[in-house]
């Protein structure tokens, strides 16, 4: 699993295996869900992520395990 933030694009790209993307798919407007042959989801990539969150610290992602 990995996860990408791209400053420039104001982007969030959650990759969650390798396998490639053959569809994606816009599931509201700015969240893309990225799926696999076998029609699994692979990624999900969140636009205008400043403007869903103005408060986000980019440097200080946490991250939990349940």
């Amino acid at each position: 699993m990995k996860l990408q933030v791209d400053k420039q694009a104001d982007a969030l790209y959650l990759r969650l295996d390798d396998s490639a993307v053959v569809e994606s798919v816009e599931v509201v407007p700015g969240v893309v869900l990225d799926f696999n042959q076998a029609e699994d989801v692979v990624g999900v990539e969140m636009l205008r992520l400043s403007t869903r969150s103005p408060e986000l610290n980019l440097s200080a992602l946490q991250f939990e395990t349940i």
